[in-house]
């Protein structure tokens, strides 16, 4: 049994229950999530799918 879990889903699954705890922690959650996307948009980092 090969269990694969890719980024992704793991980081939207804690981003998910850290909000459930700690709701004001969703401004910073969805900030820091759209710089790294952004980030990534504009460098180009292609070899990285999340």
């Amino acid at each position: 049994m090969d269990i694969h879990l890719s980024l992704g889903p793991l980081v939207a699954l804690i981003a998910g229950i850290l909000i459930l705890i700690v709701p004001r922690l969703l401004n910073f959650i969805v900030a820091i999530y759209l710089i790294i996307i952004g980030l990534i948009g504009v460098f180009g980092l292609s070899g990285t799918h999340f």
